[in-house]
């Protein structure tokens, strides 16, 4: 018997809570354990069931989903969180992948993606709907990140190589186009690419732009 994915569900929103639950139970393999409608108990109550992926809105009472992210990440919690907002602001957005958010969806397109983002964050890849992923993109592509001139001697995991690499995909440079500004062969520049993956443990593209958020590794 396939083993349940335990879901626990925050939103202020009860109605939202019951339209989730009834749309999640129709997958064979959730189970909705929990669910809370302000901020302030959800890491005690996953400890206490235990729950594998955390859906949570950004705009909880007395405690937001930023502070909550920021709890999970202190406390390293194992429970992965899956964001479920209303709002797509940029600035949210690469908020929330620095504190490491496995996914973002807005509550528009939730319905369409919900189920597919569970299951590929519960196998360890990252998942940003289509609109996320592109707004992100769009805002490094308009503003031309530039490397960040301290990441040579800070960065003990990649070399500068790799990170020229994870700048320019950040660009959404294609793998030629990668190996024209680098002088390099295209297979080179997949090599690197699967390098840097297995080195940092990611799974797709999104992970690496992640990455590139968290360790300050491009001045978007």
């Amino acid at each position: 018997m396939t083993s349940k994915i335990k879901i626990h569900l925050a939103d202020d929103h009860q109605v939202l809570i019951d339209g989730l639950t009834n749309l999640l139970q129709t997958v064979e393999n959730f189970e909705v354990v929990g669910s809370s409608l302000n901020g302030n108990n959800i890491y005690d109550e996953i400890l206490q069931n235990n729950a594998d992926i955390l859906i949570l809105d950004i705009s909880m009472p007395e405690k937001d989903g930023i502070k909550v992210l920021q709890e999970f990440n202190t406390k390293k919690s194992s429970c992965k969180i899956i964001i479920l907002s209303s709002y797509d602001d940029l600035k949210i957005i690469k908020e929330v992948m620095k504190l490491d958010a496995k996914g973002y969806l807005t509550k528009k397109c939730a319905g369409e993606n919900i189920i597919e983002a569970i299951h590929a964050v519960y196998q360890g890849q990252d998942y940003f709907s289509d609109a996320i992923r592109e707004k992100v993109f769009k805002s490094f592509t308009s503003n031309n990140p530039k490397l960040n001139k301290n990441i040579y001697a800070e960065n003990q995991i990649l070399s500068p190589r790799e990170i020229e690499i994870i700048t320019l995909i950040s660009l959404e440079y294609s793998g030629k186009e990668i190996s024209e500004q680098l002088f390099i062969s295209i297979n080179t520049v997949e090599t690197h690419r699967k390098n840097i993956m297995k080195k940092l443990q990611i799974k797709n593209t999104i992970g690496l732009v992640k990455y590139a958020l968290k360790n300050n590794l491009i001045n978007p």
